[in-house]
């Protein structure tokens, strides 16, 4: 397979095929080192642009670095049932590459729970419900799952976003803290 690989993709494919294997675990090695591809596709006009409304303006560097420095990884499904959009938080919790971006939702979730993606996003475009919830022991943490319904403002259903939270220091809180104090 390799060999025709070799004649079909281009230096960019093999880049993109690298750099998205990053985002898993190597079973026996350690994380290989981030190979460095210059490329200025994005258009100068669109890194410029400014995302505006009623309660303020941002860039789109902005928001990702918004987005990217929440304590939850966040998954935009649109209404057509395909990924659109992930978050990339420093702790992720759950592992993501670029190729699930297009996909049928059903094909990013394990064999044993996608019959319940369904069923919110079927609970949910059917105006049934707007949110669902899940916790689970995963890998040492409580691990909060949230599904919320995406209406636009005349109530069509738009897609879902699925937040994943570790909260396992969240439940361990205790009382209150008043002042601030840095660390944990």
């Amino acid at each position: 397979m390799i060999p025709s690989a070799c004649e079909v993709l281009s230096e960019r494919d093999w880049y993109e095929m690298h750099k998205q294997s990053l985002e898993y675990k190597f079973p026996f090695m350690n994380k290989a080192k981030n190979m460095e591809y210059e490329d200025n596709s994005m258009s100068e006009e669109l890194t410029c642009g400014k995302f505006q409304t009623q309660t303020g303006e941002l860039t789109f560097d902005e928001i990702e670095l918004i987005f990217n420095n929440l304590p939850v990884d966040m998954t935009f499904v649109d209404e057509n049932n395909k990924v659109r959009y992930f978050t990339r938080p420093k702790d992720r919790i759950f592992p993501r590459s670029p190729a699930v971006i297009g996909r049928s939702v059903n094909n990013c979730h394990p064999p044993e729970s996608v019959h319940v993606v369904e069923e919110i996003v079927e609970s949910f475009r059917a105006g049934k419900e707007d949110t669902a919830k899940f916790w689970i022991n995963a890998r040492g943490k409580i691990v909060l799952i949230q599904y919320f319904a995406l209406r636009n403002s005349e109530g069509t259903y738009k897609g879902v976003l699925e937040v994943s939270q570790d909260i396992t220091e969240i439940k361990s809180l205790e009382g209150e803290r008043r002042l601030l104090k840095w660390g944990k």
